[in-house]
């Protein structure tokens, strides 16, 4: 028996909308930095947003393809799985997977034909990251590199890129912003490998939070936290106080933290953790931007 053609809200689903803040955050966090340095380039912002949005997507269809065939998700816990569940042939997440790696290659082509032609290589890099995160013989995050993945690649090489194909320069500014949007999205990583670790132990995955164990995990997601408090700190000094707007990501933050350390939340309850460290995220970079436009324009009048 054939598996009927899933839904375009199956589709949307197995797409994990709710992780589209950890794309829209670094974009928004590297324009404040071009917008700080009196060169943002509009467009090249909003190329650079459907870059990072095109391969979010991808990452997830992938992810969904590549644990569904290893039969990973057949008791996951959290959004829906399109192979895992049946919804959707393998063969057709994976052409979805492609899909959106292969838009993201192309918008990416246009950024690095305008800016720089070494961007290539980067993007490459961006789209091979993606795909073996679980994809091949040897997944990276089956062997507990996901997290430090997530910060090079949704951090540190979203936020700077985001600020070199408008500035074409690095800036000391964009690597504190980079520093605390990747915390922030390695703790959405984390607050997930933390929910799925006794699924992730009799499937055979070992992400970094099976290797620490519980406890160990739920600390390193109190430093994440830290991290990126301290990132802001950084970012003030060298910019304005105005940056301090980012704090809007606090109560989400710590009611996250709260979650995590002191209720000590497991399964499902986690859920809620990831929807309030992606809201955070978001607010973080959001409220970078918004003390930066604020400054500009008190500046300029």
């Amino acid at each position: 028996m054939s598996t009927p053609a899933p839904t375009i809200t199956q589709w949307v689903a197995g797409a994990r909308p709710r992780t589209l803040p950890a794309a829209v955050a670094p974009v928004l966090a590297g324009t404040a930095v071009a917008l700080w340095e009196d060169q943002a380039v509009w467009w090249k912002a909003g190329l650079a947003l459907l870059v990072a949005l095109l391969l979010q997507v991808g990452v997830n269809y992938a992810n969904d393809y590549s644990d569904g065939i290893r039969g990973t998700d057949e008791d996951r816990v959290g959004p829906l799985r399109l192979v895992g569940s049946g919804t959707a042939t393998p063969r057709a997440v994976k052409t979805a997977a492609f899909a959106a790696l292969g838009a993201a290659a192309l918008v990416g082509l246009v950024l690095a034909a305008t800016t720089a032609w070494w961007l290539v290589g980067v993007g490459l890099a961006c789209i091979l990251a993606a795909w073996f995160y679980t994809g091949g013989k040897h997944p990276y995050g089956y062997l507990g590199l996901g997290e430090v993945m997530v910060f090079l690649f949704f951090g540190l090489v979203a936020v700077l890129g985001t600020t070199y194909v408008q500035t074409e320069t690095f800036e000391l500014t964009s690597l504190y912003a980079a520093i605390g949007v990747g915390a922030y999205a390695c703790a959405i990583l984390v607050a997930n490998n933390l929910r799925d670790i006794p699924t992730d132990r009799v499937s055979g995955k070992r992400t970094l939070a099976v290797a620490l164990g519980e406890e160990r995990t739920r600390l390193l997601y109190g430093l994440l936290i830290g991290a990126a408090v301290v990132a802001l700190v950084g970012f003030v000094l060298t910019t304005t106080w105005w940056a301090l707007l980012a704090l809007a990501a606090t109560p989400a933050t710590l009611r996250a933290l709260t979650m995590v350390v002191r209720r000590r939340a497991t399964g499902r309850a986690l859920v809620p953790v990831l929807q309030l460290t992606g809201v955070a995220e978001l607010l973080y970079a959001a409220g970078l931007f918004a003390g930066i436009a604020v400054s500009v324009l008190i500046s300029g009048s």
